[in-house]
């Protein structure tokens, strides 16, 4: 009679449950992991910043090497001052003049090259934060994913620990309860409320993160409604992972360019031994001269350089700083290779075993939890099993149905983070 009652109710239960998701949902966009990717990559402030630095990076490398704008002069020379008229003196001249400062030869073209480097390390940045941003979606909407379950667990539990009073209640009635099991289920239901409410204040937490990703309002309401496979894929192994993340991590790419950018700004330091050069013309007007005779124009070329006479203590000291420099992207590199396959591992590591912890849970240990708790339930219903041997069973499988829900998400949290390690979607076997 019991276990019928129970029976009823749950069914009873579910469909109302059922209702009340439909029609709340009626008034919900549902955020699915495929939009909320496409919402946070069209939308987010961050990485737009980020593009927008590495195309105004982009245009750098033309201006570096162009040449100096020219310079034009006008001059007025031998002027006399007395009268200042400028037919007074058969040497008096008016008239424009050019300059152009000219780099040694190779100059411009390094200087342009290293500024290509840099440019092209920044988009590799972009490439680099678009992953991680992806990586942290990702992980926020499987943490509210968790967390839904969680809630959904514990829902249950409470309606379920409410049954257990009312069973309780009329065995009490006819004389073969006692009242100490009801007081212990009701103090159980009261650490599931106070559960349901750090649930509550966690997701709502999540929410407003993953609002923050999506650049939207972070008190807007997410509502999670798709169809999950409960299976994980099978990756490929460590060592390969390793392998893709070397040809395919923007972040080392990134470093890759910053130490072109290094070498290039060494071969510039090194040419800055020679000089640079300028080269000047201007043409000079005179006046015919008060009696009528006329005065030629004047013509003026001059040629001329820099002189690098401080080599030691300059330009040497130069080619010193700009090759540690160098040395130091490089072991920027390195460090970064370094960090990258721990990620790797990390990620790798935290996979196996969160899908290995799914996998006992669902095949073995709840499934054994669950027959656990029906036969203390029928062995309390004949008087063979006390309330509190129930109760403690029925908590088991709570935490054992928590547990496989939060494996379950950091399995998918983990591989969120590998794909952004490795910097390729195609981690899988």
């Amino acid at each position: 009679m019991f276990s019928l009652l129970i029976i009823l109710n749950s069914v009873t239960l579910g469909l109302l449950l059922l209702v009340n998701d439909v029609f709340a949902g009626a008034d919900h966009d549902f955020l699915t992991l495929k939009s909320a990717t496409e919402i946070a990559i069209r939308n987010n402030p961050d990485l737009a910043q980020m593009r927008a630095r590495a195309e105004a990076m982009a245009a750098i490398p033309p201006q570096a090497g162009t040449l100096p704008d020219p310079e034009i002069s006008f001059s007025a020379a031998n002027l006399p001052v007395d009268t200042f008229n400028t037919a007074q003196v058969d040497m008096t001249q008016i008239g424009p003049g050019i300059s152009q400062v000219i780099p040694f030869p190779g100059k411009l073209a390094l200087r342009s090259s290293a500024a290509s480097f840099e440019a092209k390390a920044a988009f590799e940045n972009v490439t680099e934060a678009r992953w991680w941003l992806l990586s942290n979606v990702k992980q926020v909407w499987w943490q509210i994913f968790y967390l839904d379950h969680a809630l959904q667990v514990v829902k249950d539990n409470q309606l379920l620990l409410e049954q257990f009073i009312q069973i309780t209640r009329t065995k009490y009635e006819v004389g073969e309860g006692l009242q100490q099991d009801i007081l212990l289920a009701q103090l159980e239901l009261s650490k599931l409320l106070d559960q349901q409410l750090r649930l509550e204040g966690a997701r709502h937490n999540s929410v407003a993160k993953l609002n923050v990703l999506l650049d939207r309002a972070a008190n807007q309401s997410i509502t999670l409604l798709e169809e999950i496979a409960e299976e994980l894929p099978a990756i490929l192994s460590e060592t390969a992972l390793y392998q893709l993340a070397e040809h395919s991590r923007a972040l080392l790419a990134s470093k890759h360019e910053s130490v072109n950018a290094a070498r290039a700004r060494v071969d510039l330091a090194k040419k800055d031994f020679y000089p640079d050069f300028k080269l000047r013309a201007s043409y000079g007007f005179r006046r015919d001269n008060p009696a009528g005779i006329d005065r030629d124009d004047f013509l003026t070329l001059g040629l001329s350089m820099n002189v690098p006479i401080f080599l030691d203590r300059k330009q040497a000291k130069a080619v010193d700083q700009r090759n540690s420099e160098l040395m130091q992207q490089k072991y920027m590199l390195q460090d970064e290779w370094n960090k990258v396959r721990a990620e790797i591992s990390q990620s790798y590591s935290d996979f196996q075993r969160a899908s290995k912890q799914t996998v006992l849970f669902k095949t073995g240990i709840i499934p054994q939890a669950r027959q656990t708790v029906a036969s203390m339930l029928v062995g309390y219903q004949v008087n063979k099993v006390d309330f509190l041997n129930l109760v403690r069973s029925q908590i088991t499988l709570l935490n054992n149905e928590l547990q496989y829900w939060s494996a379950f998400a950091e399995a998918n949290q983990a591989l969120a983070k590998l794909v952004a390690a490795v910097g390729k979607e195609e981690i899988y076997e």
